[in-house]
């Protein structure tokens, strides 16, 4: 509308609102699978930087006095290091002394599991990693200590040592096979299912490709039906683990030369964790009956070992100490 502003009509210009700029797309956040973070406490860092302080002075120490070692017993006693490497020397009885710690550390990691949760103690696989450097120390410690000789009542108590060790092997390949949560609590079928399911959505968060093609490029890893059979559970173990290795290396592969070779590197890295972990959930739970069942005949082969050699040890320093073969006394 025209109006007189003194002597100069101005025409009012109509006043047109701008309309407000469309919102930059935003890639939905992706919803990765966290690990969680478990506390590590105090007593489980010292004993694994121990642990490993322990097997280098070792090491130094065999390579030291391997010529020793390697002498007939009749030539040792004639050896000027005799007085200290003897069982009864100051470095020998050390060894032995480090020996029993070592040992009645490992008992440690029973009593940590019958606590339960308690995450001011530190998670149960952590012990059990520790408790798996101690049980490789044990031995050499020990064998050292001894002078590699083994006879009467230590050379009982070390088979028992040895057996115990071998089969702490054994239950470890046994124990990363049943499925479990990142604290170490053992996870049912329902919660392996719901956890299967999370996972395969957060790999295609990160790979960008829909679930059905995840489902289809995983499938064949998928088996048959569940079998108790021992020979056939520890098969089916074995292949799986090399199964699964080749599918994450061919994962790798495809997202990186294929559609998605324009991902970062660090959402390949994280699609093919998530990826391992997908079928590591699957596959142990295609042998979880089978793989209880024998982690329950190994408890009952593996303690009656651990308790006879406890004994044969703690008999073997209680008649060192009564003999008075001790230089501290």
């Amino acid at each position: 509308m025209p109006h007189r502003n003194g002597n100069v009509i101005e025409l009012s210009r109509p006043v047109t609102k701008r309309p407000a700029p469309a919102p930059k797309p935003t890639l939905p956040a992706r919803e990765s699978h966290p690990k969680p973070t478990v506390s590590v406490p105090f007593i489980v860092r010292a004993a694994r930087v121990a642990g490993l302080l322990t097997a280098v002075a070792m090491g130094v120490l065999l390579v030291a006095a391997l010529p020793y070692y390697t002498e007939p017993f009749a030539a040792r006693v004639r050896d000027s290091r005799h007085v200290w490497l003897k069982p009864s020397g100051v470095i020998g009885q050390s060894l032995g002394v480090l020996a029993l710690g070592l040992f009645l550390f490992l008992w440690l990691y029973p009593l940590r599991k019958r606590l339960g949760r308690r995450p001011a103690l530190g998670s149960v696989p952590h012990w059990l990693d520790v408790h798996i450097v101690a049980g490789f120390l044990v031995p050499l410690v020990a064998a050292m200590h001894a002078g590699l000789r083994f006879e009467g009542l230590i050379g009982l108590g070390y088979l028992s040592m040895a057996i115990v060790c071998v089969s702490g092997l054994i239950g470890r390949y046994l124990y990363v096979h049943i499925p479990r949560s990142r604290t170490g609590i053992e996870l049912s079928i329902d919660e392996v299912a719901a956890e299967r399911r999370q996972l395969l959505h957060d790999i295609a968060t990160a790979s960008g490709r829909p679930v059905p093609e995840i489902e289809r490029s995983l499938a064949p890893l998928r088996r048959g039906a569940p079998s108790i059979n021992p020979l056939v559970v520890v098969g089916r173990m074995v292949s799986d683990d090399f199964a699964r290795r080749r599918a994450a290396r061919a994962l790798r592969r495809d997202l990186a030369a294929g559609a998605g070779a324009s991902l970062p590197a660090a959402r390949i890295r994280e699609a093919v964790r998530l990826a391992r972990r997908e079928m590591a959930l699957a596959q142990q739970a295609g042998v979880l009956e089978g793989v209880q069942r024998l982690f329950r005949w190994w408890h009952a082969a593996h303690k009656p070992f651990a308790i006879m050699a406890l004994v044969a040890v703690l008999l073997h320093v209680a008649v060192a100490i009564a003999m008075g073969q001790t230089w501290f006394h």
